[in-house]
């Protein structure tokens, strides 16, 4: 197993809460960023979790894996609907290493000169 999902996210919501009683107004903050993207979303609760997940994926968040993995659980996505939106960010993930491949290597003819 890669990780201990379920104790690593209690884990984070512990810490959370942690640095939320240090710092209540940056926990507010981040509170509210959640739910203004919820208000009046016409995506529901499961498709904006495997989207979350399928984010979570692309930015490498460990964190992330596990809270939106638990919250897709909870949310009733199937293994079959979490296997294609990771599908999904794989597909993502090598179209971006693609194109900023190309990137890298006009930026590498721009230093070289041509």
């Amino acid at each position: 197993m890669f990780a201990d999902w379920k104790n690593d996210v209690a884990h984070v919501k512990k810490s959370f809460g942690n640095l939320g009683k240090k710092y209540p107004k940056m926990l507010q903050a981040y509170g509210a960023l959640g739910a203004a993207a919820a208000e009046g979303n016409v995506l529901d609760v499961k498709t904006r979790e495997l989207i979350a997940l399928a984010v979570a994926v692309t930015t490498r968040c460990e964190s992330c894996i596990g809270v939106h993995a638990e919250e897709a659980v909870k949310a009733g996505a199937t293994e079959a609907e979490v296997s294609a939106a990771l599908a999904t960010a794989i597909a993502l993930n090598a179209g971006a290493a693609y194109t900023y491949s190309l990137r890298a290597l006009e930026a590498y003819n721009v230093q070289k000169g041509e």
